[in-house]
C-alpha cells in the first residue's frame, strides 16, 4: 500500500486543509500544499464560478501550523473571514491574541505539546491588524510523528452562529451591568467599538412604564473593548448629558416606531450633536467613524408608543457601511436583549426592596446605658444573593434592651419576608415583657405555621431550621440573659480584655425540635460596665479551611483586642471586612457589637420588704427620702409616690412572699418597678363610677407615661415610668 496515499501519513494540517478543501479558496488550498509559495501573498477573491464560495455560503474555516517555539510555519487563513488578520511565516502565533489571552492560550499551547492530546473547541478571539477582534472556535491538534509541532484550527463563528450564541449567554445573569456587558461584548462582531447606555430607571428598578417619552436620563453601562479611552469620553458609570439623551431616545424611535439609525459618518454626526462637549462625549476617536444606534425597547400596551430602555451604539470605520442584513441582525440581538434587561430591572427592584427591609432592621442606635453597631453585608449585589439574616436592638419598655441576631434559611423574597415576620414578632414579644426562651417557643411555632402549604410567604419557600439568639441587658443588675435556638455563641469580652464564647446548651433550629419538644435554655451572665458583646451570623466565622469552632475562636481573639476608646461602628466595619477576605463571602454576613455602659449606682435604689399591711407605707416613706435626694419636683414626686403605693398594695393583696420596690433615674424619666411573687397578670378594666375593683390600676394607668409587666423566674414586676 502506498504510504504517501493514506491519511494516517499527513500531518493534522494537512488533514484539515484536505478535509476543508470543499469551503476555502482554491488559490488557498494550493498555497497551502506548496510550502514555498508566500504565505503574506493573499489570493484575490474567487471568481463567479462553479465553485462552492459562490454559492453564497460563508467560508469560515482556516488552519495554521506551528513550531515547538508556537511560531507559524504554514497558514491557510484565505477565508474571507480571517480578512485583516496579521499572519506572516515565522511569526510568534501569540501575535493573533489580545493582550489578555496570550498567558492563557500559551499554556494550552504548551500542555498540548507535552501531553500529545488535543484541545477542541475553544472559543477565542482573535486580533485584526486594525485593532478589532475575531470570534473563533480554535482547537489544537498535536502534529503526527515523526512531525513536531502543532496544527491550529479556526472556525470564525458565522454571524448568525454568533447571534444564536449571544442570545443564549446574554440571558444567563440577572445582573443589569453584566447583561449590558454581554451585549457590548457580543455587538463587537459587528464593529471596532461597542456601547451600550440604560435608562437610570432601570438601575433603580422603578417603573419604566410610567415614564414620560423624551425625559429619559441614560446612563453607560457597558463598553468594549476595555482600553484607554479619550478624555471626556463616557465610560461605564458615567451619566449622558440630558440633550445627549434625549437625542439618542427622540432618534431611535421615530413616530412611535422603535428603530435603528445610522450615521455614515463623522461629519453627519457632528451635525446631528451640534455640540463639540456632546461630541467627544460620544464618539471614541477623534477619527473618520460610522455609527449605527438599535433601541432597547419594551412594546408599550394597548396601542401605547414603546418604552426606552437604552440606547446600543456600534461604532466602526466608514468605508466598512453597514449592510442590511446587518442592522437586521443587530436589531434581532438587542430586541432579545431588551428583554432581559426588563427581567434584570424586575429583578432589581425586588433586590432594593429586600434589602430595604433588611437594612430597616438594622439597629438606629444606642442609648445611655448601651452603645450599639451593626453592620449587614449580603453575598453579592444580585437580589439572588440577598439572604435572611438580621439583626435588631431595641430599649424595652422597662429600660432593658433587647439585642436579636437570626438567620433565616434561604435567600431572596421569601426569606426577607420571614426574616421581617420573626424579626417584629420578636420586638413586639420582648416589649410585652416575655422572656427571651417563651419568645423563642412563640418563633418556633411561628416557623412551623410559616412551612405550610397555605400560609407560606412564598411558594416553595421553607424557613425550618432558621436560627436565632436573643440577649436582654439590664444596666441596673449588669447582667445579661440569652437564649438561643440553633445559633452561634455569642462573644463576651469582659473590661480587662479577656473574652469567650458563651457557651450555651445546644437547641436545634426554629421549627426542627418537633421530635424533641424540649424547652429553650436561658443563661444569665454578669456583664460589668465596660463590657462588649458581639452576636454575630454564621457567614462572618465561616471558613472552609477551618472548622466552625476555630472560626469563633478567631473572632474571640480580635474582639478582645477591641479598645474600649475604639469607634464600635468602624470596628464592626473592620471586622466584617476582615473576615469576609478570609472567607470569600459565601454567606450573608451579619454583626452586632454593643458595648455596656450599665446605670450609675446612684441612680438606682432597690429595697425588699415582707408582704404586710404596712408594706405600702413604708415604700413610701423610704421613696420619699430618696426622691428628694434626686431633686425631684413636687408634682413629679407625688404622682411616684402615689405609684409605688398603689403597686404595692396591689402586690401585698394577690401574692404572697416578699416585695421588692426599685427605682430608677433616667435622662427624662422615672422608672417605678415592683416584683412579687405572683403569676398573675394585672388587667386594666374600665369600672362603674362605684366599682372599687380596679381603681388602684386605673390611677397608674392615669398618672404614668406608660407601664407593663414582665415575668420572672420567682413571678412578675410590675413596671411604671413618670416624667420628672
Amino acid at each position: 500500500m502506498d504510504s504517501t496515499s493514506s491519511p494516517l501519513s499527513s500531518s493534522p494540517f494537512e488533514q484539515v486543509s484536505r478535509a476543508l478543501g470543499d469551503y476555502i479558496p482554491r488559490d488557498g488550498a494550493a498555497a497551502a500544499a506548496d510550502p514555498a509559495a508566500p504565505q503574506d501573498d493573499r489570493s484575490e477573491p474567487p471568481s463567479q464560478n462553479g465553485d462552492r464560495a459562490t454559492t453564497g455560503q460563508e467560508q469560515i474555516l482556516g488552519a495554521v501550523n506551528l513550531d515547538l517555539d508556537l511560531r507559524i510555519t504554514r497558514c491557510n487563513l484565505d477565508a474571507p473571514a480571517f480578512e485583516g488578520l496579521m499572519v506572516a511565516v515565522g511569526g510568534a502565533f501569540a501575535d493573533l491574541l489580545p493582550p489578555g489571552d496570550i498567558p492563557t492560550v500559551t499554556r494550552r499551547l504548551r500542555q498540548v505539546i507535552e501531553t500529545g492530546e488535543a484541545h477542541v473547541a475553544r472559543v477565542q478571539r482573535l486580533r485584526r491588524d486594525d485593532g478589532s477582534e475575531l470570534v473563533v472556535s480554535m482547537s489544537i491538534l498535536p502534529a503526527a510523528a515523526p512531525q513536531k509541532g502543532l496544527t491550529v484550527s479556526l472556525i470564525a463563528m458565522a454571524r448568525r452562529l454568533h447571534l444564536y450564541a449571544s442570545e443564549t449567554a446574554i440571558g444567563t445573569s440577572l445582573d443589569i451591568g453584566e447583561t449590558a456587558q454581554s451585549l457590548a461584548q457580543s455587538l463587537l462582531v459587528w464593529g471596532d467599538v461597542a456601547a451600550v447606555d440604560l435608562d437610570y430607571a432601570v438601575w433603580t428598578g422603578e417603573a419604566v412604564t410610567e415614564q414620560a417619552q423624551g425625559r429619559i436620563r441614560l446612563r453607560r453601562a457597558a463598553l468594549m473593548p476595555d482600553r484607554a479611552w479619550p478624555e471626556g469620553y463616557l465610560t461605564p458609570g458615567d451619566n449622558l448629558p440630558n440633550e445627549a439623551s434625549r437625542l439618542l431616545s427622540l432618534a431611535v424611535t421615530r413616530d412611535d416606531v422603535a428603530q435603528a439609525l445610522v450615521i455614515p459618518n463623522r461629519e453627519a454626526i457632528e451635525r446631528a450633536l451640534g455640540d463639540p462637549r456632546l461630541v467627544r462625549a460620544l464618539v471614541p476617536v477623534d477619527r473618520p467613524v460610522s455609527v449605527a444606534c438599535m433601541p432597547l425597547v419594551l412594546e408599550g400596551s394597548e396601542g401605547a408608543p414603546p418604552i426606552v430602555l437604552g440606547v446600543a451604539e456600534v461604532w466602526r470605520r466608514p468605508d466598512r457601511p453597514f449592510h442590511d442584513s446587518e442592522l437586521l441582525d443587530l436589531q434581532e440581538l438587542v430586541a432579545r436583549t431588551a428583554h432581559h434587561v426588563d427581567l434584570a430591572r424586575q429583578h432589581q427592584r425586588e433586590h432594593a426592596q429586600v434589602l430595604a427591609l433588611q437594612r430597616r432592621l438594622l439597629p438606629r442606635a444606642g442609648s445611655d446605658t448601651i452603645e450599639v453597631a451593626s453592620v449587614y453585608q449580603p453575598t453579592t449585589p444580585d437580589s439572588a444573593g440577598v439572604g435572611g439574616d438580621w439583626v435588631n436592638s431595641f430599649p424595652l419598655p422597662d429600660g432593658r434592651t433587647a439585642l436579636v441576631v437570626g438567620d433565616v434559611v434561604g435567600h431572596g423574597l421569601g426569606a426577607a419576608a420571614a426574616m421581617g415576620q420573626l424579626s417584629m414578632e420578636a420586638r413586639a414579644l420582648l416589649s410585652a415583657g416575655l422572656a427571651p426562651d417563651e419568645v423563642l417557643a412563640h418563633l418556633d411555632e411561628t416557623v412551623t405555621l410559616l412551612d405550610d402549604a397555605d400560609a407560606g410567604l412564598a411558594a416553595g419557600y421553607s424557613a425550618l431550621g432558621s436560627t436565632c439568639c436573643i440577649a436582654v441587658y439590664d444596666p441596673v443588675s449588669h447582667q445579661v440573659v440569652t437564649s438561643s435556638a440553633g445559633h452561634l455563641p455569642p462573644i463576651l469580652v469582659l473590661p480587662d480584655g479577656s473574652a469567650r464564647a458563651l457557651a450555651a446548651h445546644p437547641h436545634p433550629g426554629l421549627g426542627t425540635a418537633f421530635a424533641l419538644r424540649e424547652p429553650f435554655d436561658v443563661h444569665t451572665f454578669a456583664a460589668p460596665p465596660g463590657s462588649l458583646l458581639a452576636l454575630y451570623t454564621d457567614g462572618l466565622v465561616e471558613d472552609p479551611a477551618v472548622s466552625i469552632d476555630e472560626g469563633i475562636d478567631r473572632l474571640t481573639d480580635a474582639v478582645s483586642k477591641v479598645h474600649p476608646w475604639d469607634d464600635l461602628q468602624q470596628v464592626a466595619r473592620s471586622l466584617v471586612v476582615e473576615f469576609a477576605s478570609r472567607s470569600r463571602l459565601r454567606d450573608d454576613v451579619t454583626l452586632l457589637l454593643a458595648r455596656m455602659a450599665g446605670r450609675r449606682k446612684r441612680d438606682t435604689v432597690a429595697w425588699r420588704l415582707p408582704a404586710r399591711d404596712d408594706a405600702a407605707a413604708r415604700a413610701r416613706t423610704l421613696a420619699a427620702a430618696v426622691l428628694r435626694q434626686w431633686h425631684a419636683k413636687s408634682d413629679p414626686r407625688d404622682s411616684a409616690l402615689l405609684v409605688i403605693s398603689e403597686l404595692v398594695t396591689n402586690a401585698v393583696r394577690f401574692a404572697t412572699g416578699p416585695i421588692t420596690v426599685r427605682l430608677i433615674k433616667t435622662g427624662h424619666s422615672l422608672l417605678c418597678e415592683v416584683g412579687d411573687t405572683s403569676n398573675g397578670r394585672p388587667r386594666l378594666s374600665r369600672g362603674g363610677l362605684l366599682d372599687d375593683s380596679g381603681r388602684g390600676l386605673r390611677v397608674v394607668h392615669k398618672l404614668t407615661t406608660r407601664w407593663g409587666v414582665r415575668w420572672t423566674d420567682t413571678g412578675k414586676v410590675v413596671w411604671a415610668e413618670l416624667a420628672r
